[in-house]
């Protein structure tokens, strides 16, 4: 299954990249927002050293995009 999360966040991710390049920020900041919680509760519940590092990492990106969505707007 976690092959699968890590699958579905750089899906999402993508999404929210590709709202960012249409200028659909509101779009992109409501699906970060979300993705965002969800990546948290990954962090927050898996057990796993090798998936918390790769959650954190989404984390970071979505960090970034957060503030390359305030600055656009």
């Amino acid at each position: 299954m976690s092959q699968d999360q890590l699958q579905f966040l750089h899906r999402e991710i993508q999404t929210i990249i590709d709202a960012m390049a249409v200028k659909e920020y509101k779009k992109a900041n409501n699906k970060l927002v979300i993705i965002r919680e969800i990546v948290e509760e990954l962090i927050d519940t898996t057990p796993d050293d090798a998936l918390l590092v790769e959650f954190s990492k989404y984390q970071v990106i979505l960090e970034h995009l957060h503030k390359n969505i305030n600055q656009a707007e």
